[in-house]
């Protein structure tokens, strides 16, 4: 049934034909409907309390959005929306796409890197532009813990270099596909470390509810970001961490703050 899911996506969805990322990246896993515990009572506040939420049966890339699949998009787009909402930060040297000859490309050695200095309206519109949507907070969650309550996507290891990117100096990003050790229980990658997530929820108190709000699309709200990034400590990279002030700008990109997509 996932084969048969992920082969109508590429044939149904004419953008995907323009991204630059090798096609084994673009790739969904399928999220089974049902509840699971979301949140955690040991954790930092904002975590509190935990909670069963339960959800329908989505999809979800099993990568994070790369620089040269961003480039495409920017070359489409451009990085200014209709609406006049910036889309990247285009003159933030921590940005590793840079526009030269009127196309936008990738920096060498980085096309595969997890695209940074998007801003929340950036990773919503992309999402759009390839058919799907940004995931909801309880989805990227439940993408990343599966039902057992799992501290890290793995398991309940600590975390070590073989499962995730952390601790690593300012913009030391890795290739999204670098730990396939640290995937999640449905076989999603880089959920914790190498660059948060932004996620369409606003960044609100727990018990999540999707009818409160906190799903509204329009931009302006500060937004909850997910896993913690590549200059993250140890204690940043679990399941249930969500950013707390880090999305404070979500009109600017981050250098730490990437995406991925998810869909119905």
């Amino acid at each position: 049934m996932l084969i048969r899911f992920v082969i109508t996506l590429v044939l149904c969805t004419p953008a995907l034909l323009q991204a630059a990322a090798p096609p084994v990246l673009d790739v969904m896993a399928r999220i089974p409907a049902g509840a699971f515990i979301m949140g955690s009572d040991s954790g930092p506040e904002d975590e509190r309390p935990s909670h069963e939420v339960a959800l329908a049966a989505f999809a979800i890339d099993r990568f994070p959005v790369t620089n040269a699949e961003f480039a495409g998009f920017l070359d489409t787009i451009g990085h200014v929306n209709a609406k006049g909402e910036r889309l990247f930060d285009i003159d933030d040297p921590d940005a590793r796409i840079r526009q030269a000859g009127g196309k936008w490309t990738a920096d060498g050695g980085y096309e595969h890197h997890p695209v940074v200095e998007v801003s929340w309206a950036g990773a919503r519109d992309y999402c759009g532009w390839r058919g799907k949507r940004l995931p909801t907070e309880a989805e990227w969650e439940k993408a990343a813990r599966g039902t057992d309550a799992r501290q890290y996507p793995w398991g309940n290891t600590p975390p070590d270099r073989a499962h995730a990117r952390f601790g690593a100096g300012w913009n030391e990003t890795a290739p999204v596909n670098s730990h396939p050790s640290g995937a999640s229980p449905y076989g999603v990658h880089d959920m914790a470390g190498n660059a948060w997530e932004w996620v369409a929820s606003a960044y609100r108190p727990y018990p999540y509810r999707a009818d409160d709000g906190r799903e509204n699309l329009t931009a302006g709200a500060v937004r909850a970001t997910r896993g913690g990034g590549h200059d993250s400590p140890a204690a940043e990279i679990t399941t249930t961490q969500r950013g707390r002030n880090l999305s404070r700008n979500p009109r600017s990109g981050h250098h730490n703050i990437g995406f991925r997509c998810a869909r119905n």
